[in-house]
């Protein structure tokens, strides 16, 4: 299940149980309950499940951040094809016959190429949130972290000048290429490095500050799957960031434009379409609805969105339906929301294929591409 959580049954109980494992003997202790619905941790591990193994991590269980150290990597990546056909069904009412094929990271470990690090200036923790709480667990070694990122949270719990924050709480956000890292926080001064990755022979241009993958492994294949059979006229990206996909729609296209809030990851966006010498490419800083409503483009083919967690707005996605485009690919960090929208699309559209990525390795979230065909 989603964030971690085990599933099981007792006396009229629906209980979600915390970084168990399928197959799992457990007694457990109901920390929480709503109706027929309750929330439970693990007291003791009565028989483990073939899946189950020692987390590697020290901190694991009570940092926020991942929930599937606790089982082997191929339990992990068949609960996530799960996790997306249980949310596909349960809130999309969308019973998707086909295979969802599912690809692995290169690395299960030290993949994770951009992080938010939160500052207790108070106590002087520096690392990530407590499970279930905003309090911050001191962290010195991350074992997800890309080594370059590592280095950085190391040099930044030696060298913070504690005394000069006003805040008590500050965010650090960071990104790494793999050679170069980026760090941008509101209190820091010190500038934010651009740095560059190249992928399908386009080179992207970015800092801390504008989205990108976080896991460096997986970029190629995620493109290559969300634009494979695009062709035509004309093309949206919405939500675009920093291009990642506009570049190589652009090649495929005659017009690309690409919709982003995100006025920092537009200008990067800019670049990099000059710096590949595309000229059938435009950028516009604006939430994605608004411009939608207020342009009202036409004889769209093809229409990529990859919005943030949250989803799209319900109204961004009746403003793609409107446009009609004969394809559209569906890119989703979060499936729960991307059934959500998908309930919609469906009364128009038919999925054709799904495909899931392990952006995220030891957690519960997934990357999805979802690729769907106007129907006739």
């Amino acid at each position: 299940m989603p964030n971690g959580y085990g599933l099981a049954f007792t006396d009229g109980l629906t209980v979600f149980v915390s970084l168990a494992v399928k197959d799992d003997l457990l007694r457990v202790r109901i920390r929480e309950k709503k109706g027929k619905v309750a929330f439970a941790e693990i007291i003791e591990i009565i028989e483990p499940s073939p899946d189950r193994i020692e987390p590697p991590c020290q901190y694991f269980g009570t940092c926020g951040g991942c929930d599937f150290q606790q089982m082997n990597y191929q339990a992990q990546l068949q609960s996530k094809v799960e996790i997306i056909r249980d949310c596909l069904k349960r809130i999309g009412k969308i019973d998707f016959p086909g295979e969802i094929p599912i690809v692995g990271s290169p690395k299960e470990f030290n993949y994770r190429s951009r992080a938010q690090w939160h500052a207790d200036t108070r106590k002087q923790n520096l690392g990530y949130f407590k499970r279930y709480s905003h309090n911050v667990i001191d962290v010195e070694k991350c074992p997800i972290l890309d080594e370059k990122l590592q280095e950085t949270l190391t040099d930044l719990r030696q060298n913070l000048s504690w005394g000069e924050f006003w805040a008590e709480s500050v965010e650090i956000e960071t990104a790494t290429n793999g050679e170069k890292v980026s760090v941008y926080s509101a209190e820091i001064i010190e500038p934010t490095e651009k740095i560059s990755f190249e992928a399908l022979g386009n080179r992207y241009f970015y800092n801390a500050e504008s989205f990108f993958q976080g896991n460096l492994g997986l970029i190629e294949p995620l493109i290559k799957t969300a634009i494979e059979g695009a062709k035509g006229n004309f093309a949206l990206d919405l939500f675009c960031g920093v291009g990642l996909f506009s570049l190589p729609l652009a090649r495929q296209f005659g017009k690309v434009i690409g919709v982003e809030s995100n006025e920092k990851a537009i200008d990067f966006a800019k670049e990099n379409a000059e710096n590949a010498r595309l000229d059938n490419l435009e950028f516009y800083a604006e939430e994605t609805t608004a411009w939608l409503t207020e342009n009202n483009p036409q004889n769209i083919d093809f229409v990529l969105l990859d919005p943030p967690r949250s989803g799209a707005e319900k109204e961004t996605i009746e403003a793609i339906l409107k446009l009609k485009p004969t394809q559209i690919s569906y890119v989703s960090c979060d499936p729960a929301t991307l059934a959500r929208d998908l309930r919609i699309l469906c009364e128009f559209y038919q999925i054709e294929s799904i495909t899931a990525f392990d952006l995220f390795c030891q957690t519960s979230h997934v990357e999805t591409v979802v690729k769907l065909q106007l129907s006739n």
